[in-house]
């Protein structure tokens, strides 16, 4: 018997799944199936179901599955599925907050309806909130962390903790808790600047038009997915190597 069909979770309010295919979540549309996919109602819900995991329990956090490849074996393991249980952005004392769970550019179109700039790029960003703060996302000029004032996080207890950017180790791409610690990106307080609204969406209207007429996104595809090496990019290494479009 599968051991996601042994597991005992009670009070739980969210969504749980034995042998769930990956490929149905993914912007790639493949991968095998998860032991678990839990799929929670709101942060409250996720804390009482990470609390009744076993304490060894692989542990994979998905957002909008962009750019995520799983194997055809799948994942021995539980899936946690955030995008669906977000809620929408809000304004916090002259900041936005966003679940781990709400898509980039939702946030983008959010500051811009507020009028705040700064947050444009992000409707380049083919994530959520969460796997952004993750890998330091970014695109054309601007990157996750530089509009970041502090963020929640949560542990395998389902306990939640507020942490300021000094607790993190930021660079190109990259993002780790200092000193190492498990826990998982919850939500995000962002500072932005006040700006015309108007504006920001002519900024982001521009921004999408160059994603459109560079990548296929009406297909499965790896969009832009390199890292760039120090002073070169990837996409020169790629086409260098004749491989665009492959």
């Amino acid at each position: 018997m599968n051991m996601a069909e042994t597991l005992q979770f009670n009070g739980l309010r969210g969504q749980l799944k034995p042998d769930e295919m990956m490929g149905r979540h993914l912007s790639w549309r493949c991968g095998g199936s998860a032991d678990r996919f839990y799929v929670p109602a709101d942060l409250e819900d996720l804390a009482a179901f990470l609390r009744q995991l076993p304490a060894g329990e692989p542990l994979l956090f998905v957002g909008l599955g962009s750019n995520l490849l799983v194997r055809d074996g799948g994942w021995r393991g539980t899936v946690v599925m955030t995008h669906a249980a977000s809620h929408r952005p809000r304004i916090e004392a002259g900041l936005i907050y966003a679940d781990a769970g709400v898509a980039s550019p939702k946030v983008a179109r959010f500051a811009a309806l507020h009028d705040l700039e700064g947050a444009e790029f992000l409707a380049g960003v083919p994530g959520c909130v969460g796997g952004a703060l993750a890998m330091n996302a970014g695109c054309y000029g601007g990157e996750t962390w530089d509009i970041v004032e502090r963020v929640a996080t949560i542990d395998r207890k389902g306990e939640i903790v507020e942490r300021g950017r000094e607790q993190f180790d930021i660079g190109y791409r990259h993002c780790a808790p200092k000193p190492a610690r498990e826990e998982w990106f919850a939500a995000a307080w962002f500072r932005l600047q006040p700006g015309d609204g108007e504006t920001s969406r002519g900024v982001m209207k521009e921004l999408l038009g160059r994603r459109v007429a560079t990548q296929p996104l009406s297909l499965p595809n790896a969009g832009s997915v390199f890292r760039n090496p120090p002073k070169d990019h990837a996409a020169r290494l790629i086409e260098s190597c004749g491989l665009k479009g492959f």
